[in-house]
C-alpha cells in the first residue's frame, strides 16, 4: 500500500511539473512574442530612428579647502527638433516667423549670428564675410542684400510675408545652417526660459511643430574674485574652431573652455556626452534607447586657498594704496608657491576684476586704466634687476671661478672698457655674501665679465628664465639679454651690455612666476620644481579621488661645487634684516631669505623704476617660496611679511597648524586701484621696454643704476 501510494504521489508531482513547465514555456513564449512585436514596431517601416547626444553636465572648479569657485545652474532651453519640424519650407517659414513673434511678446529675442543688418537696405556688419558667402555658395564679390536673396530663394520665403518678417525667416534659416539643424542638432530658439512661458509654448506645439523644452547646464560663478585671471570662461564654439572639435564630438551649440583652467582642463571638465536612439513613429516618440551613458566631467579641486588669495589681493592693493610712489605706482603682481612641491599657492594681480563683472560688463572692464585684465603673474614681462644677482653669483661659485671667501673692490665706481658705471654703496673689498646683502653693482661688474653672457645665460635658463614654467594655463617664455635678442631686434649689442645683464638691468623679460620658481630653486640648493595650478581630481558630485598632481622636478642644477648654496643662502638671510619694525622679518618665528631689485626702466629719466622681490621661509627648511613686482614704485618688500604671516594661518607654516579661514564676502565692485585716469606702461608688455641701450656703453658719461 505504501509504495503503491508513493507511486501516485510521484505521478502527480511529474504531472504537476509538467503543466508549470508548459504555462511557463507559454508565459515565454508571449513574452518572447510581444517583445518582437515591439522590436517590429520600433522598426515599421513609417517610423523614424535618429540619434541624439545627452550632453553631460560639466565638471566643478573648487579651491583648496573645498569652496566652490565654479559650478553649474539648470536651466531650461525651448529648442526646435529636426524631427519634428516641417520638411516643406512655405510650412516650416510660417513656423519659424510664428515662434519667432511669440517669443518676441514674451520678451525672448532669437539669437541670431547672420552678420547683416535688420533693416533695408542691407549692409554687411563685419569686415570678414567669406564664412557667410562660403556657406551660402556665392562669389567673393557677393554683397549682403545677395546674401538675403539667397536665403529667400533657396528657403523659398513668399513675398506674402513683409521685408522684415522676410529678413527674420532669413536670419533663422541662417542659424539652421551654420549649427547645422539635424536629428542631433537641436535649433535653440531661447535660453533660461521661464516655466510659464514653456507651457504657454508647449501646449501650441500643434501650431509650432518641432518645439521642445530641454534641460541644459549654465555655467554659474559661485566666486568670481578668487583667482579671475587662471579661472578663465567657457564660450560658444567659433567657425574656426568648429573643424578641429567637430572632429572630438562637439557640436557646433556647445560651449568650450577659452582661457584660464575652463582651457587647460576642458578634456577633464567637459566629461563625455552620452546617446540616445529615437524612434518616432506618427509624430510620436515611441521609443527611447540608451546607447552610451552620459559621464559627468570631473570635479577639479585647485592649489590655492580661496581665503589666502583674497588676503593677498588684499595685501598687494593695500600695499598699491600706501606707497603710491608720488602716484606712479599704480600696479603689480605677487606669486606665492610651495617650495616643497612648486604648487601655486596665491597669484596676485592689481589691478583686477571680477569674473562676473566680466561676464555683465566686459567693456567697462576692458576700458579701466592699466589692464585689469591682463595677467601680470605670467605675462607680465619685467626687468629682474638685483634679483637676478643670485643667478649670476650661482654661475660663479659653481665654476670656480670666485669662491666664498674671494674679494672684489668696490669703490662705487666701475671702469669697464673706459665706461665708467656706478654702485649704490662703497663698499671696499667685498665677498659674494656680503655683495648679496648690500646689492653691491660693482662686485657682480666683475663677476659678470668673468662669467660673459653665454655662461650667465646658461644657468639663468637652468633658472627657467627664458623659457615656459609649464604651467597648465600658459605662460608668457620672457627674454634674455644676448647678442641673438639684440640682432633680432635689429639693435646693435655693445660689450658693455654683458656686465648690466650680469645684474639684471638690461634688456631682459622675467614674469613674477619665473621669479618665483627661481626662488624655489635657491630653497632646494638647486632643484627646480614645475609649477602648477590642479591639485587633484574627483568624480563629479562625489568626494570620491581619481588622482593628484604630483610633484616634478623640471630641472636640477649639477653642483660642481658643494657650498655654492651656502653663501647664496646666507647672503639673502643678511637681507632680510634691517627693515622698519611694522614690516620686519626678525621676529616671525623663523628665518627669512630674500633678495630685492629696484631695476630702472627709462635711463633718461631716473623716476622710473620697478621695485621687485624674491624669497622664501623658512630659510632652513623651506616650506614656501615667493616673488613681487611693483610697477613705478619702490620699497615691495615691505609686503613680504603680511605674505608669510597671511601664509601661515591660512596654510599653516614652520609648525604651526592653519587656523579655520572662512571665506570673506565676495568683492563685487571694481577694484580701487583702477580708477585712477593715468596709466603705466612700465615693464607689462611682450616687447623690451627696458633701458635705452644706446646710454650704457657708448657715451664715457658716468652710468647710474638703480638697485637696493
Amino acid at each position: 500500500m505504501k509504495s503503491l501510494a508513493d507511486s501516485i504521489k510521484a505521478v502527480i508531482v511529474v504531472t504537476l511539473v509538467l503543466f508549470l513547465t508548459v504555462v511557463s514555456g507559454m508565459r515565454l513564449m508571449k513574452i518572447q512574442v510581444v517583445g518582437e512585436d515591439a522590436m517590429q514596431s520600433r522598426y515599421d517601416p513609417q517610423a523614424i530612428t535618429y540619434e541624439r547626444k545627452i550632453k553631460a553636465t560639466r565638471g566643478e572648479i573648487l579651491d583648496y579647502k573645498g569652496n566652490v569657485i565654479v559650478a553649474n545652474d539648470k536651466r531650461c532651453d525651448l529648442v526646435l527638433q529636426k524631427a519634428f519640424f516641417p520638411d516643406d519650407n512655405n510650412e516650416g517659414n510660417k513656423i519659424l516667423l510664428d515662434i519667432y513673434m511669440a517669443l518676441a511678446e514674451k520678451g525672448y529675442k532669437f539669437k541670431e549670428s547672420i552678420p547683416i543688418t535688420k533693416d533695408y537696405p542691407y549692409e554687411f556688419t563685419q569686415k570678414d564675410n567669406s564664412e557667410i558667402i562660403e556657406k551660402l555658395n556665392l562669389n567673393v564679390y557677393a554683397t549682403a542684400q545677395n546674401c538675403i536673396d539667397k536665403l529667400i530663394s533657396d528657403y523659398e520665403i513668399s513675398d506674402n510675408f513683409s521685408e522684415l518678417q522676410k529678413r527674420i525667416i532669413a536670419g533663422m534659416r541662417y542659424e539652421m545652417l551654420v549649427t547645422e539643424f539635424s536629428y542631433s542638432n537641436d535649433l535653440i530658439l531661447a535660453s533660461n526660459v521661464d516655466p510659464v512661458t514653456i507651457i504657454e509654448m508647449k501646449e501650441l506645439s500643434n501650431l509650432y511643430k518641432g518645439i521642445e523644452a530641454v534641460d541644459a547646464a549654465e555655467r554659474h560663478i559661485i566666486r568670481g574674485d578668487i583667482l579671475p585671471h587662471e579661472i578663465g570662461t567657457v564660450g560658444p564654439i567659433y567657425a574656426e574652431e568648429y573643424e578641429s572639435l567637430k572632429e572630438k564630438g562637439y557640436a557646433l551649440n556647445d560651449v568650450v573652455g577659452k582661457s584660464g583652467i575652463e582651457s587647460a582642463m576642458e578634456k577633464q571638465l567637459r566629461g563625455e556626452n552620452g546617446t540616445e536612439e529615437v524612434t518616432i513613429l506618427n509624430d510620436t516618440i515611441v521609443d527611447v534607447r540608451t546607447t552610451e551613458e552620459t559621464v559627468p566631467g570631473q570635479t577639479i579641486k585647485l592649489t590655492v586657498d580661496g581665503a589666502y588669495q583674497i588676503k593677498l589681493q588684499g595685501i598687494l592693493s593695500k600695499f598699491l594704496e600706501t606707497f603710491n610712489y608720488g602716484g606712479n605706482a599704480k600696479a603689480g603682481a605677487i606669486v606665492v608657491l610651495d617650495a616643497r612641491t612648486g604648487a601655486v599657492k596665491g597669484m596676485a594681480n592689481a589691478p583686477t576684476y571680477n569674473l562676473k563683472d566680466y561676464i555683465t560688463d566686459y567693456d567697462k572692464i576692458q576700458e579701466l586704466p592699466n589692464s585689469p585684465m591682463f595677467n601680470r603673474c605670467t605675462y607680465g614681462q619685467y626687468l629682474p634687476g638685483s634679483t637676478f644677482k643670485t643667478v649670476t653669483a650661482t654661475a660663479g661659485l659653481n665654476e670656480g671661478l670666485v669662491k666664498g671667501d674671494t674679494t672684489f673692490i668696490c669703490n662705487q665706481y666701475y671702469d669697464f672698457y673706459g665706461y665708467i658705471f656706478q654702485c649704490t654703496g662703497f663698499h671696499g673689498a667685498i665677498s659674494v655674501r656680503h655683495a648679496l646683502e648690500v646689492s653691491c653693482n660693482c662686485y657682480f661688474y666683475e663677476l659678470s665679465s668673468k662669467l660673459g653672457i653665454e655662461k650667465i645665460n646658461y644657468y639663468a635658463g637652468l633658472y627657467g628664465f627664458g623659457q615656459s614654467t609649464g604651467i597648465e594655463t600658459g605662460d608668457a617664455e620672457g627674454f634674455l639679454c644676448s647678442p641673438e635678442y639684440f640682432a633680432k631686434m635689429g639693435e646693435p649689442w655693445y660689450v658693455g651690455y654683458v656686465i648690466q645683464a650680469g645684474i639684471g638691468n638690461q634688456s631682459s623679460g622675467i614674469t613674477p612666476l619665473q621669479l618665483a620658481v627661481a626662488a624655489s630653486t635657491i630653497a632646494n640648493r638647486g632643484v627646480r620644481y614645475k609649477p602648477f595650478l590642479v591639485d587633484s581630481l574627483y568624480t563629479y558630485g562625489s568626494n570620491k579621488l581619481i588622482s593628484n598632481t604630483m610633484p616634478e622636478v623640471a630641472e636640477t642644477i649639477e653642483l660642481k661645487q658643494p657650498d655654492v648654496y651656502e653663501y647664496i643662502i646666507n647672503g639673502m638671510l643678511d637681507a632680510s634684516h634691517g627693515m622698519p619694525y611694522e614690516y620686519s622679518l626678525d621676529d616671525l618665528g623663523y628665518t627669512v631669505a630674500i633678495k630685492t631689485g629696484t631695476p630702472q626702466t627709462d635711463m633718461n629719466d631716473k623716476s622710473k623704476q620697478n621695485s621687485l622681490f624674491i624669497g622664501f621661509a623658512p630659510a632652513d627648511k623651506p616650506e614656501v617660496a615667493f616673488a613681487g613686482v611693483i610697477e613705478g614704485g619702490e620699497f615691495s618688500k615691505y609686503m613680504i611679511r603680511d605674505i608669510l604671516k597671511s601664509y601661515e594661518e591660512c596654510y599653516g607654516l614652520n609648525g604651526k597648524k592653519p587656523k579655520n579661514q572662512k571665506l570673506p564676502e565676495e568683492q563685487l565692485v571694481y577694484n580701487t586701484t583702477t580708477t585712477t585716469a593715468t596709466t603705466t606702461t612700465t615693464g607689462t608688455g611682450t616687447t623690451d621696454t627696458n633701458t635705452n641701450t644706446d646710454t650704457t656703453t657708448t657715451t664715457a658719461e658716468t652710468t647710474t643704476t638703480t638697485t637696493d
